[in-house]
């Protein structure tokens, strides 16, 4: 009796270390061990980590944070902050704080800010307890006077305020121009230059130190109409209270509208003390006005041409 076909031999399955199923992967740990290293991650890059010194080496968790602005001093004040008080930090150092010695209490603005607006004239400080009072009685009345046609009447007005003190001129000018009435201060201004020698002085110089260049030039250039002799005495009064600039601005503005002569008549009727500052403005003028008074006061004898 033949045997039969032997039936073929299953191979066991091969073992799997670790004790698993053949068909199962193992179960990762939900606790890694210590002893295995953290993935390293990629070294940062772009312009938020440059300066940064990270060891490609040596794995990173996490980046190391950047280090924050310094903690300010809390010693003292807090220093104000937005565009009211521009400004005010610089001046709470140098003068040691809002309370510290030899500060300034109160002060929330640098020395330019004090003494200038922005339109870097100086602010006009009424020059007596009166003045300010004065200055808008007549301002209101102007108005007054305007808004109902009466002319004639503001312009007696005008007249009267000529004659006030010079101090005051700045803050009419100011006031003025707030009501809408810069006609007037033009009007005023002319009438100023009608002013006896001394008083035609004093409004300039008043204007000058208020920071009014164009209206103290607009007075100078309108008190040239006067006689030689007034004008040389108006000249003589600024050099006298310290402008010898403004001396000078007014003789230059004679010699452009008037003749060499009548510019020589200036020189006698102001004597030598006046001589410098008359060829010191010809020559501002130009070579050629320089010349031609020269020329005009040998002929008319000016010792010391």
């Amino acid at each position: 009796m033949n045997p039969g076909p032997t039936p073929p031999t299953q191979e066991a399955p091969a073992e799997v270390p670790g004790g698993a199923e053949p068909d199962e992967a193992p179960e990762p740990s939900k606790y890694p061990d210590a002893s295995t290293p953290a993935p390293r991650r990629k070294k940062p890059r772009g312009a938020r980590f440059a300066g940064l010194e990270v060891d490609d080496e040596v794995a990173a968790g996490y980046a190391p944070p950047l280090p924050g602005p310094p903690e300010p001093d809390r010693s003292g004040a807090p220093a104000p902050r937005g565009a009211r008080f521009g400004g005010a930090a610089a001046e709470t150092e140098d003068h040691g704080g809002r309370g510290g010695q030899g500060g300034h209490a109160g002060r929330g603005r640098g020395r330019t800010g004090r003494d200038r607006p922005a339109d870097g004239a100086a602010d006009p400080v009424a020059p007596d307890p009166a003045a300010g009072q004065a200055v808008a009685g007549a301002v209101a009345q102007l108005v007054r006077l305007r808004a109902d046609g009466r002319s004639g009447e503001a312009h007696v007005v005008l007249c009267e305020v000529a004659a006030w003190p010079a101090p005051r001129l700045p803050v009419l000018a100011l006031a003025l121009h707030r009501a809408g009435l810069a006609a007037d201060w033009t009007t005023l201004l002319w009438e100023v230059s009608s002013l006896p020698p001394a008083g035609f002085a004093a409004a300039a110089g008043a204007l000058a130190a208020a920071g009014r260049e164009a209206d103290c030039g607009l007075l100078l250039r309108q008190g040239v109409a006067r006689p030689a002799a007034e004008v040389a005495d108006a000249a003589l009064a600024l050099d006298g209270s310290g402008r010898d600039d403004r001396a000078r601005d007014l003789l230059g503005a004679f010699i452009r509208v008037r003749t060499p002569r009548e510019a020589a008549q200036l020189a006698l009727s102001g004597g030598t003390r006046l001589l410098p500052l008359l060829l010191a403005a010809a020559r501002e003028v130009s070579g050629e006005a320089e010349w031609d008074l020269v020329h005009a006061l040998r002929v008319a004898g000016v010792p010391g041409v």
